[in-house]
């Protein structure tokens, strides 16, 4: 089983729910942090990390001797990587989404395949779990590319080592958060009972419900605002399947990189019925 944790907004308590999923699950597991903008996972699980790897992107060279200008390759990018000024043809290898299009309409083979640093990924040991990071490079703009790898990484490891995965997504509802969600088996949307964290809540389920995948709802830091996320999950049969209350003790342990399931038995029973939960998600959904 692969548990998608996705919230509609940062600052929900995503990373928390994952990093306390992690602790109390009793099956071989595999932790992820799939949000390569902002990793955070690893500061709550502490891994044991191995070397990390740099992860490559394609993109076109252009071999000018070769090149007749004909615009072929600079008609069909949408992103403008590649453009013809003047006497010669240009490659912006920041803007290239490596879709290889441009060397399959080169008449004269001109373009030949390069590569630039999209980021790093970085595998290690948490306790009994293993555990999987993408870091990006600063200043690199597409994080999916980087998401992929982690995730071809991610299928390599549970095919030589099977077992379940708890992914820790990109919050929102862009390119990545999609990208995160869209091969799990279960999404597990993490809001807050606030008007911000209701409307990005919302926003969150409607991207995500077209992917017909089976979702169930943490409400973090119940008792501060009003039932708005409860109402809206009984309006569209989502099933809230824990409820973190508002707790100093939980703020001081997220400040201080502690992971909240090991604050008390109340705490780590909290999140043990929330795997249950998941686990009957699965279950019903017509999954072994």
């Amino acid at each position: 089983m692969i548990v998608a944790v996705a919230s509609g907004k940062g600052g929900t308590g995503k990373t928390t729910v994952s990093a306390s999923l992690t602790a109390v699950w009793d099956r071989a597991l595999v932790a992820v942090d799939l949000d390569v903008e902002e990793p955070n996972l690893h500061l709550f699980l502490r891994p044991e990390l191995e070397p990390a790897e740099e992860v490559r992107m394609e993109v076109p060279e252009v071999d000018d001797s070769r090149c007749t200008l004909c615009r072929a390759c600079a008609d069909l990018c949408q992103f403008k990587a590649v453009a013809v000024l003047g006497p010669h043809l240009l490659v912006y290898p920041e803007m290239c989404h490596g879709c290889g299009g441009c060397f399959r309409v080169c008449p004269e083979q001109a373009l030949s395949p390069g590569s630039r640093v999209l980021g790093v990924l970085e595998q290690g040991l948490c306790g009994p779990a293993r555990f999987l990071m993408g870091r990006l490079r600063v200043g690199e703009a597409m994080s999916p590319p980087l998401m992929r790898a982690v995730k071809a990484r991610l299928g390599e490891m549970l095919a030589a080592a099977p077992g379940d995965a708890v992914l820790d997504a990109p919050p929102g509802v862009s390119c990545p958060a999609v990208n995160a969600v869209m091969d799990s088996d279960v999404i597990l949307l993490v809001t807050e009972p606030t008007p911000f964290g209701f409307h990005d809540f919302a926003l969150a389920h409607r991207a995500f419900a077209p992917l017909g995948k089976p979702m169930g709802v943490v409400v973090n830091r119940a008792g501060v605002g009003d039932h708005s996320v409860q109402d809206y999950c009984r309006e569209h049969d989502l099933p809230v399947l824990a409820e973190i209350p508002y707790s100093r003790a939980v703020a001081e342990a997220y400040a201080r990189g502690r992971v909240a399931a090991a604050l008390s038995r109340e705490h780590a029973a909290v999140f043990t019925r929330l795997r249950e939960g998941l686990r009957r998600l699965h279950q019903e959904a017509g999954h072994a």
